[in-house]
């Protein structure tokens, strides 16, 4: 499998205990959707499958994970900071009215004042709130993703209104 034909779901944080017990941190919204017997971990730019055991999910985005052959902390530990990554076929379906910030990516930001900002390059969740990443005049630039400043979607043009606090980019434009 490759990157291309997966899609990400998290990181290994750490071990736990001496019997090679993972913690992953799931970026993935929908985690606890996900069908989890196998995954994929990205070693030396290659993805490598890893067969799961027994795994225990909690609700702040982890889970502990026992992976068959990783039976001690010093094969465990290699593992750590590994990004994990799931086939395509098994990426949970959403209906089609669903929407997520993190659908933004790709769109292009246009502040009423301002004009066009550019493209959203990423999107990050926060405690409390989403962030949108844009390259704005050669400067990366991060503003919240909320309703007090989204204006419209255009979801079939990629089109992100916005009606930005006057004075946000200029923290970024002249530090």
């Amino acid at each position: 499998m490759t990157k291309e034909e997966s899609f990400y779901i998290g990181y290994i944080t750490k071990t736990k205990g001496l019997k090679g017990e993972l913690q992953i941190f799931f970026e993935f919204d929908e985690y606890q959707e996900l069908d989890l017997d196998v995954i994929f971990l990205e070693l030396n730019g290659k993805m490598v499958p890893f067969f799961i055991s027994n795994h225990k999910l909690y609700e702040n985005k982890t889970g502990l994970f026992y992976f068959d052959d990783i039976d001690h902390i010093d094969k465990a530990q290699p593992l750590v900071k590994k990004k994990a990554y799931l086939p395509l076929n098994k990426k949970p379906e959403r209906d089609e009215d669903e929407f997520f910030y993190t659908d933004l990516k790709g769109f292009i930001a246009v502040d009423e004042t301002l004009g066009e900002l550019g493209e959203i390059i990423e999107v990050n969740e926060y405690p409390q709130q989403f962030v949108a990443t844009v390259l704005y005049k050669e400067k990366e630039i991060l503003f919240p993703l909320n309703e007090d400043f989204i204006v419209e979607i255009d979801d079939e043009e990629h089109i992100l209104t916005l009606d930005l606090p006057e004075g946000l980019l200029d923290i970024y434009l002249n530090p």
